[in-house]
């Protein structure tokens, strides 16, 4: 069986992106080059950020999928949004609750969907009541 340990963005500015997933994931690429750059993202898992003019086949357009990151609680997903912010995201949508959890997408330089989510099994069990109240 195969393993996932490698995740590749195309990206127009390697630097700009480097610096914005450094932010994002607390921790500084381990390879840089003004053509690609790699950070450890999760244990056994790399972020790499190429520059898109040097991808063969080219690729497509960005925003097609999305990288997603699970939170401890509704909380956490609103102060992810807001420090993502800070980093430069452009929110693409504002935390609300989805029928999998608490959630907010933002998008990075280059226009790629950064997804944070708070499992429904995570939430609050007075959030279960609200959910059933407002759906009467």
């Amino acid at each position: 069986m195969a393993d996932l340990n490698f995740i590749l963005l195309y990206v127009e500015d390697v630097a700009a992106s480097e610096a914005f997933y450094a932010k994002v994931f607390g921790r500084p690429a381990i390879d840089s080059s003004p053509t690609f750059a790699m950070i450890a993202a999760a244990p056994g898992i790399m972020l790499g950020l190429w520059r898109r003019d040097g991808v063969a086949p080219a690729p497509g357009a960005p925003g097609g999928g999305e990288i997603a990151i699970t939170a401890e609680s509704e909380a956490d997903v609103a102060v992810t949004m807001a420090r993502w912010q800070t980093f430069g995201a452009r929110v693409a949508q504002a935390p609300t609750q989805m029928d999998f959890g608490f959630t907010g997408v933002a998008l990075d330089p280059d226009g790629h969907r950064l997804r944070v989510f708070c499992p429904a099994e995570r939430q609050a069990p007075e959030r279960d009541l609200e959910l059933a109240a407002s759906s009467r």
